[in-house]
């Protein structure tokens, strides 16, 4: 029992916790906050900066809520950024319900909506932008809410993340919310050097348990169970004491493996067989698996995999939905969705039918009529009606928010879906699905990480809905629980920094700080901390390494004189000696080569043979691949036709006799080869029995009088007589072998260390060359001013061409048909398609390629990475578009599905209004601006903020 000094101190701390600005919004969120929430918000009330690392749903975002809370109770102006448009919408309107929208604004690419609100939602793009404008909004900012910050692992993107931890003031406090990563206290610590006061609040616990599966035929099994093979009990299967891989699961793949291995087959054999083994799942349906199949433990069989609609239907039954299907493939998403209703898949009541028709229609109705057909909308309406929908970047993007609005609201039970979905918008499930456990990269097919895995299931379970979320894996063609069990309990999902200098980034900086300052900024980002740390390591390292040199110095000291001298002497006779082998070995290589053009059918050569004497009659020379030298077939005494190669003779080959080969000898004729062979021994037994000796040539080392010199002074030197000179060079051995990795270590660290800066220096060089700084570099010329307002990908090329006026006298389809080709990207199914150009943009096009081409030299002069070539792959539909033609003829002539295309016009949009700030040229400011309007139209002008 407390003493009443305990109760008056709990009394005391209850009562000023209940004014804290924590309890006020604690009172308004209707639910306990968990321990980790109360902790990252303590220290925001506290003034400092928070890292929450969570997992996806664990209720990071109300950590972020909080920030907003306390901006708007202290009167300063908090900014909300997330890494991509529909999050921004999505995050607006949250906050619009819950402050009003007087309180709250909205600046992404497309939207700018109250931009001076006291709370601001907006893409990180546009909160970099800000910060290198000094826009006046960002006079009183409190709070910076960086959701999703571990975007800034994004090779192509993530360095707008850190430009904004570095330049933001440092009397605003940062709420970064990074979902579970292995290294979160090593981001946290650089927090606390760029930012001051940063608490690192990490949280393992998923609120809702996560139940890992395996789908086998239409059977769902734990992944997890107790050694016996029965169910578990409690929370997540792969956390539970004692709890192992499902023992049937196991027993599955092995007769697998053996009975491929008796089938002899690459694949997985099939064999007819029995009933499946009995379920061990929790959740499992208790349906009969379809005849046909592999054999499984026992002789039991196997079930062939379910279909798409049949995987949807067990999970229906089991109360399972709804469900996200990760399927990386954007064909395969809307594949899938006309899988399910070709086979009358309906997961929908009637009464839900008619709500999803009806809230799509209103969505949609903005849309032009005549592009509805073309848009697909509706195929995409019947499987929205029936439950089923796709969700990828190649879809329209009113299409995918009507998507998120209607699996939120519980109305489409089931969403195909490519991996971005696990990145971005929140959408959680019930249960996620994993087809396969291989995706492509970009370049080739590799296995999911188990970051990757813990990324994607861990949409699976809704706070507040579920009790548990299940995560699925489909049994398929060399899948092994044991891979699947090593995803799902390892989450390792480490944090790399994909930081470098662009050109924008260093005009900017130059501008604002000088070079000086800007080298010193730079070296403060996480990429380099990262690499320091590294660096760290490596250093420790050298020093023991160091000091084992030393001992092994000590060991190796000769009373007669200096061993190190006399080692090295070893090592140069050595190096010597190995040089004249391997001249020795190619003259004998070429003496062999040109002796065997001069041999003729007939001649009888002695053959390499290490054991034993052997002899063979050429028949012909068989001609080398490539550069190499031909080859003689002979016929051996034995009678074995063989063909050796040139390098396999250890010097000059000289008949030793000459036999006669009929004209019409078949070498595949055993009598033929019975009757040369005897004529060979015969003529063998002529000459003594082939008795020839070997020509001995003397080497290159006997004549070398560098080796001879070597030689003389190794026996000269002291050490060469003392007792203990072997032990000596063992030691002498070993410090040589350290030294050098010694010096590789030194050569690794000198690398690493001011990897960041060097990289500026070199950017600036050629800024400088180009004319976008002076001469030394230090100051911005006016061209590096029109850099400055260039926010793109191609950054340099654009402003290149505003230069050179490689867009000079174009007309606006015209401009945006050039200019499109710095935006597009080709995917790896539209590569080498033939690319269409307008007449009038050809030239700009080919001036723009020739600025690219120029620019990758300087870049490759300077060692900085390249800029990528620009791509015509959409001139033609963008120049189409721009000039008014409809939208269906435009996707049809370039085979570009909606969404690409639409997203695509929007960049262009982006960078076309650039163009317009940017160009000195008032007719290109014009054609601009005029381009602008005529691509911002129809489906591409459309756009949701709910």
């Amino acid at each position: 029992m407390a003493s009443p000094a305990e109760r008056y101190a709990a009394a005391r701390r209850r009562t000023e916790e209940s004014r804290t600005e924590l309890a006020a919004f604690t009172a308004t969120v209707g639910f306990d906050l968990d321990p980790f929430q109360v902790q990252a918000c303590r220290a925001l009330e506290a003034g400092r900066g928070v890292l929450v690392a969570a997992p996806t749903g664990a209720g990071k975002t109300v950590v972020g809520e909080f920030a907003v809370h306390l901006a708007l109770r202290t009167g300063r102006k908090a900014f909300y950024t997330t890494p991509i448009k529909a999050l921004s919408n999505q995050k607006y309107a949250e906050l619009v319900e819950r402050h009003g929208p007087g309180a709250v604004g909205l600046l992404t690419g497309d939207n700018s909506v109250n931009g001076e609100a006291p709370v601001v939602v907006m893409t990180t793009e546009v909160l970099r932008n800000m910060l290198y404008a000094g826009s006046p909004l960002l006079d009183g900012l409190g709070y910076v809410v960086m959701d999703e910050v571990h975007y800034l692992a994004d090779r192509f993107r993530g360095a707008v993340w850190e430009e904004v931890i570095i330049h933001l003031p440092r009397e605003v406090l940062l709420a970064s919310l990074s979902a579970t990563v292995s290294n979160a206290e090593e981001f946290g610590a650089w927090l606390g050097t760029v930012r001051g006061d940063t608490e690192v609040v990490v949280s393992e616990h998923r609120p809702v348990p996560l139940w890992q599966h395996l789908m086998v035929g239409t059977r769902l099994y734990d992944l997890f169970t107790d050694p016996a093979g029965d169910p578990l009990e409690g929370d997540e299967g792969s956390l539970v004491p004692g709890a192992v891989v499902n023992p049937e699961l196991v027993a599955m793949s092995r007769q697998q493996l053996r009975v491929d291995r008796l089938a002899g087959a690459p694949g997985r054999g099939r064999r007819r067989g029995a009933p499946a083994p009995r379920s061990t799942s929790r959740t499992a349906s208790r349906q009969g698996a379809r005849p046909g199949g592999l054999a499984g433990p026992s002789g039991r069989a196997v079930p062939r995999p379910a279909s798409r609609a049949q995987v949807l239907e067990v999970l229906d039954a089991g109360g399972l939905l709804p469900a996200i299907t990760f399927i990386f493939s954007r064909a395969g998403c809307d594949a899938a969705v006309a899988q399910c209703v070709a086979w009358g898949l309906r997961l929908t009541t009637p009464e839900e039918g008619r709500r999803v028709r009806a809230l799509a229609e209103e969505r949609c109705a903005d849309i032009p009529s005549s592009d509805l057909a073309v848009l697909g909308y509706w195929e995409w309406l019947d499987g929205l009606e029936r439950g089923l929908a796709a969700h990828h970047a190649g879809m329209l993007p009113v299409f995918k928010e009507t998507v998120e609005h209607l699996f939120a609201a519980g109305l489409v039970k089931a969403v195909f879906a490519t991996e971005t979905l696990a990145l971005g918008v929140n959408m959680p499930a019930r249960s996620v699905v994993l087809e396969r456990l291989v995706k492509w990269n970009g370049q080739t097919h590799v296995d999911v990480t188990p970051g990757e895995y813990t990324q994607l299931t861990g949409r699976a379970g809704r706070r507040g809905i579920d009790v548990e979320g299940h995560a699925v894996v489909l049994w398929g063609q060399g899948t092994d629980p044991e891979q699947v069990a090593g995803l799902a309990s390892r989450r390792t999902f480490p944090l790399r920094s994909s930081f470098r200098p662009t050109y924008n980034m260093a005009v900017n900086l130059v501008e604002q700080v000088g070079r000086g300052q800007a080298r010193d900024i730079l070296e403060t980002s996480f990429a380099q901390f990262q690499a320091d740390r590294a660096v760290v390591g490596q250093a420790q390292r050298i020093r023991v390494q160091q000091e084992a040199l030393e001992g092994y110095r000590r060991s190796m000291t000769c009373h007669l004189g200096d061993f190190g001298e006399y080692f090295a002497l070893r090592q140069q006779l050595g190096q010597r000696e190995k040089e004249l082998s391997r001249v020795g070995a190619a003259q004998r290589r070429a003496e062999a080569a040109r002796s065997i053009e001069k041999l003729r059918t007939g001649d009888v050569v002695r053959l390499p043979s290490p054991r034993r004497a052997a002899f063979g009659v050429v028949l012909d020379l068989v001609e080398g691949k490539g550069f190499d030298p031909p080859s003689p077939r002979l016929l051996t005494q034995d009678r074995q036709v063989r063909t050796v190669s040139a390098h396999d003779f250890p010097g000059a080959v000289e008949p030793i006799a000459t036999v006669r080969v009929p004209r019409d000898f078949n070498h595949r004729s055993p009598q033929a080869r019975r009757d040369l062979a005897s004529t060979l021994r015969n003529k063998l037994a002529e000459t003594g029995g082939g008795d020839v000796p070997r020509r001995r040539t003397g080497g290159p080392a006997e004549e070398d009088p560098q080796l001879v010199q070597l030689r003389e002074r190794l026996r000269a030197h002291p050490c060469h007589g003392c007792a203990e000179r072997e032990e000596h060079a063992r030691w002498a051995v070993r410090e040589e072998k350290l030294r050098r990795d010694t010096e590789a270590l030194a050569r690794s660290v000198e690398g690493r260390t001011g990897t960041i800066a060097r990289t500026f220096d070199r950017v600036c060089d050629l800024l400088a060359e180009l004319g976008y700084l002076d001469a030394d570099g230090t100051r911005v010329s006016d061209a590096g001013r029109v850099l400055r307002g260039i926010n793109a990908e191609t950054d340099l090329l654009v402003a290149q061409c505003l230069r050179h006026g490689a867009w000079a006298g174009l007309g606006p389809a015209d401009l945006a048909a050039a200019v499109s080709t710095l935006v597009h990207e080709s995917r790896r199914e539209e590569a080498g398609r033939a690319e269409r150009v307008p007449h009038r943009a050809e030239a700009a096009v080919a001036a723009t390629v020739r600025l690219w081409s120029d620019l990758t030299d300087r870049e490759d002069a300077h060692r900085v990475p390249q800029t990528r070539e620009p791509d015509a792959g959409i001139a033609w539909a963008v120049h189409r578009w721009a000039s008014g033609d409809r939208l269906d003829a435009v996707l049809r002539d370039a085979d570009l599905a909606a969404g690409d295309f639409v997203r695509r016009c929007k960049q262009l949009t982006d960078l076309l209004d650039q163009v317009r700030a940017a160009a000195d040229d008032p007719q290109v400011r014009r054609a601009a601006r005029e381009a602008v309007e005529a691509v911002h139209r129809g489906v591409v002008a459309h756009t949701s903020l709910t």
